[in-house]
């Protein structure tokens, strides 16, 4: 995979629709960029996987293809593209107009959860209060999207505006757990849930995950599951 900055976008490239749509159900991009002619999987087909895959349907996806015909572009955008970029385009135009949709899924994220004030400090009877809760999404939501590489439980406290000994106390209280076996279980969780739902290559699914090598996964898969990820896989596709 090829990871490049461009004006702060960090972009990562695919070179024909189903490494694409391996990539996306991986990483879950904020944008996804799409031709309609491209080896292996074309644009359309690679649009309806997204499209019908729980993990990836809500990323908004933009055509930008040579196949400017009407037919084309009404097709693109009723498999659910927000936009249709027909070549030769501009530059700034499709800068301009990734930007805009960057912004509303921006938007859309940064919408602070609605929380009573009045009960900020109150139990929700399982002696969690709704502060800590609101830590937890947070931090939860926050090593989800840094599997592969997650900060130190100092840091991560840090960054979240507490302490290390603060964080692993509401981890314990809501499951038992401090953050990082969490963590450990969400890998594993997650590892199972693309093996059974995806075609994604166990590999990829590994490294994805954070696991230093193949073997890795598989000896950690294993001791969760009682099996290996091919096996599991493998069980799952002849049921």
């Amino acid at each position: 995979m090829e990871l490049m900055s461009v004006r702060q976008i960090r972009v990562n490239v695919a070179f024909n629709g189903q490494d694409g749509y391996h990539k996306a159900v991986l990483l879950c991009p904020d944008l996804i960029l799409l031709d309609v002619s491209m080896p292996v999987m074309d644009g359309f087909t690679t649009c309806r996987l997204l499209k019908n895959n729980e993990r990836t349907r809500h990323i908004p996806v933009i055509f930008l293809s040579a196949a400017n015909e009407v037919e084309k572009r009404i097709e693109g955008l009723s498999l659910g593209a927000v936009d249709y970029i027909g070549k030769p385009f501009s530059e700034q135009e499709v800068i301009a107009r990734v930007g805009i949709h960057l912004n509303r899924v921006s938007q859309r994220q940064s919408s602070p959860p609605e929380i009573n004030p009045d009960a900020s400090d109150k139990s929700d009877g399982c002696g969690l209060v709704q502060r800590d809760e609101v830590l937890i999404r947070t931090a939860t939501d926050y090593l989800r999207q840094h599997l592969s590489s997650p900060p130190s439980p100092e840091t991560l406290a840090k960054r979240l505006g507490t302490n290390e000994k603060y964080l692993n106390q509401a981890f314990q209280e809501q499951f038992a757990m401090p953050v990082f076996a969490w963590l450990r279980e969400e890998r594993l969780r997650q590892a199972r849930e693309l093996l059974a739902l995806t075609e994604t290559p166990i590999s990829n699914i590994g490294e994805h995950l954070g696991y230093s090598s193949g073997a890795n996964f598989s000896k950690a898969f294993r001791e969760r599951f009682n099996c290996s990820p091919s096996e599991l896989r493998a069980g799952l596709q002849s049921g």
